[in-house]
């Protein structure tokens, strides 16, 4: 059996204003989803994504305004990449970071393909790549001021950077059948392994930087939290947890996010990974049409709204 792709990347920010303006404003993603952290209601838990918050799109943040700023090393979840369609959409975008005045590295290459690396406002690493106008699942937000054609099309890859490959290497490839496709250099010089699932290709891969010479980061604002990975249903993502299990990892109960299911699991003491069902989705309790508009809490949450609504600070959306 096979995961199928990456469900979301989820991220931690302490100004969750000038977030909702950065992903929904000048990246032009759709907020698909405002509600709250659900281990913890003080904190809102946004998704932006697509136009039907299509698995594979969502970018999610914890909103922790006491966080401190990520401190950068190894042990970690060191970048997102999204994917847009063609060179004409990189040259778009260089010109709209440009007229933001969000700094990037330029046009440059990475495992053959065209890349733009930038950061958004708190140190959040962020890469385009072009992926050659392979299919696209989902259905691309209209409401922004992004044209369509050169809009984010949900994720090409997600980057760790570990200190030894020797470790990991094992349960990527053995226990969660992830397979080494190729090794490339970086464009900070670095060797990337890349490891593909079901296929590969866009929103399929996993790239990985063995680092030994840094020290542990430390997650804040700016940092990534984890990444989920894609199963199709309930029975899938019990097969996953059966066989994590097994393997003597430390794997959580399955947890129904009401959303969709999940399970959590470390491969080392700074990455955590989840997988996560791909249903039933965001249109569980909004419809299409206004989604994102109110405070959505699941049902198990809801008798405590009141209370939950009181103890959340408006979100003032800031440039």
């Amino acid at each position: 059996m096979q995961l199928n792709g990456i469900h979301h990347v989820t991220a931690v920010t302490a100004q969750i204003g000038r977030n909702v303006d950065f992903y929904t404003r000048l990246l032009g993603l759709r907020l698909v989803k405002k509600s709250v952290n659900q281990d913890d209601t003080s904190a809102y838990h946004l998704f932006y994504a697509d136009k039907l918050g299509s698995p594979g799109t969502d970018m999610t943040f914890f909103d922790w305004p006491r966080a401190g700023v990520d401190r950068r090393g190894t042990d970690s979840i060191v970048a997102t990449a999204f994917r847009v369609n063609g060179r004409a959409a990189l040259d778009y975008w260089i010109e709209r970071l440009d007229a933001h005045n969000v700094r990037h590295h330029g046009l440059e290459q990475l495992a053959g393909r065209d890349i733009l690396r930038f950061e958004d406002f708190e140190g959040q690493r962020l890469m385009l790549v072009d992926d050659e106008g392979a299919p696209y699942e989902g259905e691309l937000w209209d409401g922004s001021e992004v044209p369509v054609d050169f809009a984010l099309r949900g994720f090409y890859a997600a980057m760790l950077s570990i200190p030894t490959v020797e470790y990991i290497e094992p349960i990527l490839t053995q226990l969660l059948n992830f397979h080494e496709v190729g090794r490339h250099a970086h464009p900070d010089g670095a060797e990337v392994i890349v490891y593909d699932m079901a296929g590969g290709g866009p929103g399929r891969e996993l790239w990985v930087v063995e680092e030994p010479d840094l020290s542990q980061a430390f997650s804040g604002a700016g940092s990534v939290h984890h990444v989920a990975f894609r199963v199709a249903n309930e029975a899938e993502q019990s097969y996953w947890r059966q066989r994590i299990a097994a393997s003597r990892l430390p794997v959580s109960k399955i947890i129904d996010r009401y959303y969709f299911q999940s399970i959590y699991f470390r491969i080392s003491n700074g990455i955590l990974f989840e997988i996560a069902t791909d249903g039933p989705g965001f249109t569980a309790d909004e419809d299409l049409e206004t989604l994102g508009e109110r405070l959505a809490l699941p049902p198990f949450l809801e008798p405590r709204r009141a209370q939950i609504e009181a103890g959340l600070k408006p979100i003032r959306v800031t440039a």
